[in-house]
């Protein structure tokens, strides 16, 4: 080994330093230097792959941790005053024993950590040796290595079911399209496979490739978290550079599924790959609680100084009072007595260490423990697990546990959060022509239904007509099925013949479909009559359906192990086919026939093909994409299989068409919408496929009423867009359709900027976008489809019980406005007797003008003498843009003070960032305690702005989860994870931290006293050792207990009177007036313990410890009697603690008195407590003194139970009844406070300068001249029972 000079070395490393920031990376094979010195590397610089997430290491374990720990300004605190006490003129004990509280707390904590951190290093060291293949110059061949030998520029292969052991460019793959499928559910949580394509140009050695002819230079760019996105191109030896993206990036994490090997090149390793980048580790977060206990120990080190100060100024006085030098007082050596102003000064530092213990040195460790018992609980909660995905609650963040019983606002998505993303199938337009599919809503309804199978089949109920009044004077009556109240009627049950499987979004409801009868017979006649050319729109909308999207197709017997979905669908028994009449009978053998059973369970359809596609499965990336599929499948155009360069579909004639696939323009938040663009294999041509959102399709054929349309296409327009409009009232989700014929000149010149776009470094995603817009214009409508995203179970049940305990619930969703209000009024977000405002406003002018006029009505409602009892029934929909004009500086606090009021707040076509934004504002601005829950990448932002962020663990993956502080499996278990443990964990944590701090003062105040009688000398009347095992042992213990398991009321109670959860918002338990309550009876308490012994003492010849004795006796006794007044709920580990504690005091107190001779020289306590306990007023002073210390407090509850019982307490009243009595009770009283005198509010129509309206009579559309534009305010009634007045 050469010595290197340290200049070299630094030099080296700021090379390296240089190298690794750099915006673009060009990297190089290693084989060509293999076997040479690190320095002769050209990949040196770049970070190897062995990873090490451990904070500390072996030999500076104990400085790194003590740094660590003095980040807490208390542990500072106590350090300092044990090395103060080791100052002879300001000593107070024997300085080697005030070390021992605070290395003990600290020395635990340090285990604590010592503990976590062997962990990450278990974890490191499995994961850094797992085996991988790196390619081998020297052995021409793949040889068996360790992950943490991977360094940048080598080569990997990697095999199926294999982890990627790093990121790897993918040069190679096993299959003939060069595509590799992989698995990403340890990244991002989503079990759908996702196709990675190997770079094209670069393999010219088929079938197997050679690494050592791999001579060209990647060019990436530097490592970041982003993990749908990446730049990159490949240089060759000839200059040509081939663009690659993600599409080419194999991430470390993922797995090789379905793909027997392929082969990377290492661009990322170690700490720089992506997965690593976006492993931040658990995030720390202050809780409220916590913010008010720091603003306490504050007013304890207060009222320390104001003690001290008092002892230092008492001394002083005494020294002057004198009338001579005491014999008791020392000179130093040179015969010097310090003067009284100088000993008072010395007497401030000499109270500090006697009185330390008034800031609660294990309180902060104590609270941990505290903490860990609550999620300990929380996390195995049956409840809340759910058996169908093996998942229970997760809790991420551990400091905030308490915060749960604080929620005053609930921000959540929509889809996937309130509903189950699970996106069935239901009606679609074609031609303009509607097609309801009756037949599958028939067998929908028989899959679910728990009705009587007349009202679930044929739902044919009068429905009472929905009216939307409107400043315009419209008008608006539904001609569709309002499905408000059958989304409310029924309760849907959990489908058990869901799909055991491991492909997303393939349960049977998604993936059957009973195709419409009409339909059918229209494909029949538009495949006859355009025979071998099919050039028909009919057979144009079901082969968008089918090619355009991602699927990747695959067999069910494909390496990643597949359970065919069971169908388990309930046959009617003969009880209910009595009940369906000779037409529905005939309806149910329809939709009966169409399925048949296999013996192996699986569904085939009755095609002449279907056999052969019984063992496809589809792994889709959206469940849109999964329930499209499958509807073009039930018509018989069935997807085949799917390459980097072809779609192959089969028809439903049988007949095989292979499209060749020329690009596909992948959706994003800004297009809205997705395209492919193949060659038609019949006609040649090159065709546009297109699906998205309406609004965005719309737009690029014109509007519906565009003057550059033909009459026919005009119509189309017209008439799909009044079916999408009507779909939206019905809650489903729309998505249209759209076909373009390219010329080849067209798409020759389009491809040579897309390839462009795809090869370039700066700005790639804005010139690959462009390219697509460029090519997505003159679009020709085929058609739209409406799929139903359902709601999960209990969810109306949820929210109601979230605004009964006084939270506020905000939805936040890109749906459209009738879409996002449909499913309002069916998960109970909105109500029939609500007054809806619709905010929806095209200039800043109107929104002002509306916001004025809304906050005047409140104001004039709020006013008059009739509402005095009574709350407005308020319910706000704002749009997206009407949104970003209300959340600007100048209407901020206007639209707030109007969110204020109302109960529920529904935002539609909202962006990710519009989300975090609004949750932003609500907390900072209204200072209130906000959650925001969601399931999907979009609501990440939103997430993490939130006080308490939750994820849902469903279908569109784990990035809410993984970016959230706990993580549920449904919607439903926010109601138990709020109302029940979020109440216990707030009033536990609340009720112990004051209990702390009264235990502390309480005790310590017993020195205080003395220092009365001692000339305010910092002398102790209790064995310093007691003192420290009294803290650290004898009382620790209970109130941790008492912070893990009291329960002030029975989850019963809590889930069934959700306004319970009310007490803990705001200031809740732990309140200013609560805390200076408990620190007063803590002055009287220590009061009454001292001087009552004293007195009975006075006058007798006892040596100081063995009157201190008793105090420490009495002292105990007092303060756990006062904590089990505070107990509500008492169980055996209260018991074990309670009376394991007060034993322990008594055997470790005896055997110290009866083997410490000497431990405190000059006084010793010596069987002191052994001769006290021989003394009949030792035992009658600790029964008087602890009655009499204890009678206020316990005097205090009794009357205010008796006179005025808080709700809690007639709660735990109840809990004492019978289960089933309180039970009727509960309902009696729902019932009774659902049914009283309780006036819905009458708004009248909000003033407007051009608006005159009498009393009673619907308004005609105003006129309003002075904002140039319209906006509405919606009273959404039923058979008039609201009446509108101006």
């Amino acid at each position: 080994m050469t010595w290197t000079s340290p200049l070299e070395l630094v030099r080296d490393a700021l090379r390296g330093q240089r190298a690794r920031d750099k915006d673009l990376r060009n990297l190089v094979s290693n084989l060509p230097y293999e076997g040479l010195e690190k320095g002769k590397q050209p990949n040196r610089y770049f970070p190897g792959n062995a990873i090490k997430t451990t904070k500390y290491s072996l030999l500076l374990f104990i400085p790194m941790n003590l740094f660590e720990q003095f980040h807490r300004l208390a542990n500072i605190y106590f350090v300092g005053l044990a090395i103060l006490n080791f100052i002879p003129v300001v000593n107070a004990f024997q300085p080697e024993v005030a070390l021992i509280p605070i290395c003990v707390i600290m020395s635990l904590t340090a285990l604590k950590d010592a503990w976590e951190d062997f962990r990450r290093y278990q974890s490191d060291r499995k994961l850094n040796n797992m085996p991988c293949f790196i390619y081998s110059r020297r052995e021409k061949q793949y040889m068996g290595r360790h992950w943490k030998d991977v360094q940048v520029g080598d080569f990997v292969k990697v095999f199926c079911n294999e982890i990627i052991p790093a990121d790897l460019l993918l040069l190679h793959t096993s299959d003939t399209s060069s595509v590799c499928l992989v698995e990403m559910s340890n990244l991002d949580g989503e079990t759908n496979l996702k196709q990675r394509r190997a770079m094209s140009g670069l393999c010219n050695t088929d079938p197997e490739f050679e690494p050592e002819s791999f001579n060209s230079i990647v060019v990436c760019e530097k490592p970041n978290n982003n993990l749908n996105h990446f730049k990159c191109f490949v240089e060759k030896p000839d200059k040509e550079k081939v663009g690659a993206g993600i599409e080419s990036l194999l991430l470390r994490g993922c797995t090789v599924r379905n793909t027997d090997h392929a082969v990377g090149f290492v661009v990322f390793a170690g700490h720089e790959t992506k997965s690593m980048l976006n492993n931040n580790g658990p995030r720390y977060k202050r809780s409220k609680l916590e913010r008010k206990l720091n603003i306490d120990v504050i007013f304890c080190v207060i009222l320390l100084f104001a003690m001290c100060l008092v002892g230092a100024v008492g001394h002083y006085s005494w020294l002057q009072a004198l009338p001579g030098v005491p014999p008791y007082l020392v000179p130093d050596s040179s015969g010097h007595l310090d003067s009284p102003s100088l000993s008072g000064f010395y007497m401030f530092f000499t109270m500090i260490i006697l009185l330390q213990v008034l800031i609660p040195i294990s309180l902060y460790l104590s609270i941990e423990l505290v903490k860990i018992g609550q999620i300990f609980f929380i996390t195995n909660d049956v409840d809340m697990y759910d058996p169908d995905t093996n998942s229970r609650v997760q809790c991420k963040s551990l400091n905030i546990t308490e915060d749960l019983g604080q929620i005053e606002y609930v921000f959540s998505d929509k889809t996937g959060t309130l509903t189950e993303n699970k996106m069935v199938y239901c009606r679609c337009s074609v031609m303009g022509t509607e097609y309801p599919h009756k037949e599958n809503a028939i067998r929908l309804a028989v899959l679910e239904g728990e009705e009587t199978e007349e009202d679930v089949i044929f739902n044919q109920k009068p429905q009472p007509a929905k009216t939307t009044w409107s400043l315009d004077g419209s008008l608006e009556g539904n001609n569709f099925v309002d499905t408000r109240q059958r989304h409310r009627g029924r309760r849907r049950r959990k489908l058990s013949r869901s799909a055991s499987t491991d492909v997303a979004f393939s349960s049977e409801l998604e993936t059957e479909v009973v195709p419409d009868r009409m339909l059918l017979q229209q494909l029949s006649r538009a495949q006859s009559s355009s025979g071998s050319g099919m050039i028909d729109p009919y057979l144009d909308f079901f082969l968008a359906l089918t090619i355009c999207n991602t699927v990747v197709v695959s067999m069910a017997t494909a390496q990643r192990q597949r359970v065919s979905a069971q169908f388990t669908a309930a046959v009617y028994g003969k009880r209910r086919w009595r009940a369906l009449s000779g037409e529905k009978r005939w309806m149910y053998i329809f939709t009966s026939c169409y399925r048949k059973r296999n013996r192996n369970g699986t569904i085939a359809e009755d095609s002449p093909a279907a056999s052969a596609s019984d063992n496809l499965s589809y792994e889709a990336e959206s469940p849109d994409e999964a329930a499209l599929v499958h509807a073009a499948k039930a018509y018989g155009f069935i997807l085949l299989a799917r390459t980097p360069d072809s779609v192959t579909v089969r028809l439903p004639s049988g007949k095989e068409l292979v499209f060749e696939l020329l690009a596909t323009l992948t959706f994003d938040s800004t297009r809205k919408r997705m395209s492919v663009l193949v060659r038609h294999p019949i006609t040649k041509e090159c065709v546009l496929y297109t699906k998205g959102a309406d609004y965005a399709i719309m737009e690029l054929l014109g509007t519906p009423y565009a003057e550059h349309l033909s009459g026919n296409q005009k119509n189309i327009a017209a008439d799909t867009q009044h079916h999408l409009d009507c779909y939206a009232k019905e809650g489903l989700r729309t998505l249209c359709f759209t076909k373009k014929v390219v010329s080849e000149k067209l798409y020759e010149s389009w491809s040579v900027n897309r390839q462009r776009a795809l090869a370039a470094i700066e700005n790639r995603e804005e010139l690959v976008m462009d390219s697509a817009v460029e090519l997505e214009t003159n679009l020709f409508l085929l058609g739209a489809t409406g799929i139903e995203d359902r709601l999960q179970e209990s969810v109306p049940d949820t929210i109601v019980a979230l605004r009964e305990a006084g939270i506020q619930v905000w939805v936040l969703t890109g749906d459209k406005t009738e879409t996002a209000v449909n499913i309002g009024y069916a998960c109970r977000l909105l109500e029939e007797e609500d007054l809806v405002i619709n905010m929806n406003c095209k200039n800043k002018l109107s929104c002002t003008s509306l916001l004025d006029c809304t906050l005047e009505e409140v104001r004039r409602y709020s006013a008059d003498p009739r509402n005095v009892d009574t709350t407005p029934d308020i319910s706000l929909v704002i749009d997206g843009r009407t949104l970003t004009m209300a959340l600007e500086s100048d209407l901020r606090d206007r639209f707030l003070a109007l969110a204020k009021c109302c109960r529920s707040v529904l935002c539609c076509r909202v962006t990710p960032l519009q989300k975090s934004r609004v949750v932003k504002v609500v907390r900072e601005k209204l200072k209130v305690m906000t959650l925001a829950v969601g399931d999907g990448a979009n609501d990440v932002n939103m997430i993490q702005a939130a006080d308490v962020g939750v994820g849902i663990s469903g279908q569109e993956g784990m990035q809410a989860v993984m970016a959230s502080d706990f993580s549920i499996s449904h919607f439903k278990h926010l109601r138990k994870l709020l109302l029940v443990h979020g109440h216990w964990c707030y009033t536990r944590l609340a009720n112990m931290i004051i209990y702390f701090f009264y235990k502390n003062v309480a005790y310590v105040n017993l020195l205080f006293w003395y220092q009365f009688f001692c000339g305010f000398s910092g002398t102790a009347m209790i064995d310093y050792w007691l003192m420290i095992f009294f803290n650290l042992f004898f009382t620790s213990l209970p109130p941790i207990m008492f912070g893990i398991m009291d329960k002030d009321v029975s989850a019963e109670m809590l889930l069934g009177v959700p306004e319970l959860y009310r007490t803990g918002q705001g200031a809740g338990e732990y309140k200013f007036s609560t805390f200076w309550v408990s620190m007063l009876d803590a002055f009287y308490q220590s009061l009454v313990c001292f001087f009552i012994p004293y007195l009975a003492y006075k006058d007798s010849d006892i040596d100081v410890f063995t009157f201190g004795t008793p105090l420490n006796t009495i002292s105990l006794f007092t303060i756990l009697l006062h904590l089990s007044i505070e107990i509500k709920a008492w169980t055996w580990v209260h018991w074990v603690v309670m009376l394991g504690s007060v034993a322990m005091y008594f055997i470790v107190t005896l055997a110290y008195s009866g083997i410490c001779i000497t431990c405190n020289p000059p006084s010793n306590p010596y069987w002191i407590l052994q001769s006290q306990m021989a003394d009949p007023m030792f035992y009658l002073l600790c029964i008087i003194t602890t009655v009499v210390a204890l009678l206020p407090r316990y005097m205090f509850h009794v009357l205010r139970n008796s006179i005025a019982p808080s709700p809690l307490l007639q709660a735990r009243q109840l809990d004492r009844m019978d289960p089933c009595a309180r039970e009727q009770w509960i309902k009696e009283w729902r019932s009774f406070r659902g049914s009283r005198g309780v006036k819905c509010s009458k708004f009248s129509t909000p003033s407007s300068p051009n608006l005159e309206t009498p009393v009673g009579i619907h308004p005609q559309s105003p006129t309003v001249s002075d904002t140039g534009d319209e906006f509405t305010l919606n009273v959404l009634t039923d058979n008039c029972e609201r009446t509108l007045h101006t």
